[in-house]
């Protein structure tokens, strides 16, 4: 079999397959589809300081290839959510990660320092980029010099990795990669949803009621991966690619791409162990390739 073995520098993952945060709950629920050590790395649904509600629905809307949510990031807290973590670790060795979110910089950096300090968290995932908080989709990943900002706060207060992750909306993703390289940040992963409508014809109205909303799902797979190939090449840092994954062959065309590893998504949502599938897939297509580690073809994406 091929070594599908994943170095991040920071952290070493039996595999490059690791499900993404806000498709696979706090990882407990999905236990019962699939032994979870299968896993490279699990990220958590986003946690705030506080409890939040999320936005009111409706939050999700199907779409041709796609999928349009405007959850609102709703969710327990930091200090509900720390138990959760504690009962997940003693149920597996799978690195989790935690993607930390904040009204503001002062939040996020309290939630960043809270879990820096759990020994059951591998990792921090910094989300700069949920484009279904605010109105038009505001996020520090609209902007290099919040993101610097705000990174390079993180950075000096926690211990732990810390990923940071971008926004497709952006104007230029690229620059704000490098200020979150300059700022510290041990990886990224690109990319958050895109913005999107939906548009109900009977009321004249947007469907969400913060209007915009992220879209995901396989149509989005060529413009995320254009944004993996063009990050990769100007950072210096791992890249985990995010966007349309549903099967092994998507895999290895992210990691061609530049990409260290991936994070699989709306598939989860669709079918709970799609992840198991991917991996064994991969398994599989290497063998057809005749790949036998998956650094022989890391960024060997040919212009």
């Amino acid at each position: 079999m091929a070594e599908l073995t994943t170095d991040l520098g920071f952290l070493r993952l039996k595999n490059p397959i690791i499900p993404a945060s806000g498709t696979f709950g706090y990882g407990i629920e999905f236990g019962r589809f699939f032994d979870l050590n299968l896993l490279g790395a699990m990220v958590l649904k986003g946690v705030y300081w506080d409890p939040r509600p999320g936005n009111p629905p409706p939050r999700i809307r199907e779409t041709h290839g796609g999928l349009l949510n405007s959850i609102g990031l709703a969710g327990p807290g930091a200090e509900k959510l720390a138990p959760i973590v504690r009962q997940l670790a003693a149920q597996t060795t799978t690195p989790i990660i935690i993607n930390v979110c904040g009204a503001n910089d002062d939040e996020y950096l309290n939630v960043a320092g809270y879990f820096d300090l759990l020994p059951e968290v591998a990792a921090l995932e910094l989300n700069i980029s949920c484009p279904n908080v605010k109105a038009n989709g505001r996020c520090p990943a609209l902007d290099d010099r919040h993101t610097y900002r705000l990174v390079k706060k993180i950075r000096d207060a926690v211990k732990k990795p810390l990923l940071v992750k971008l926004s497709p909306n952006a104007p230029q993703v690229v620059d704000v990669a490098t200020a979150a390289e300059s700022a510290g940040a041990d990886g990224l992963s690109v990319a958050n949803t895109l913005l999107g409508l939906a548009v109900d014809v009977a009321s004249r109205k947007p469907v969400f009621k913060n209007f915009y909303a992220g879209y995901s799902g396989p149509a989005i797979k060529p413009l995320i991966l254009k944004l993996v190939w063009e990050v990769t090449r100007a950072v210096s840092i791992p890249v985990i690619g995010i966007g349309g994954i549903v099967s092994g062959q998507d895999v290895l065309e992210y990691i061609l791409a530049g990409a260290h590893a991936i994070q699989t998504g709306t598939i989860n949502l669709i079918e709970p162990a799609a992840s198991v599938r991917i991996l064994n897939e991969l398994h599989e297509l290497a063998r057809a390739y005749h790949i036998t580690d998956l650094t022989e073809i890391r960024g060997k994406l040919k212009p």
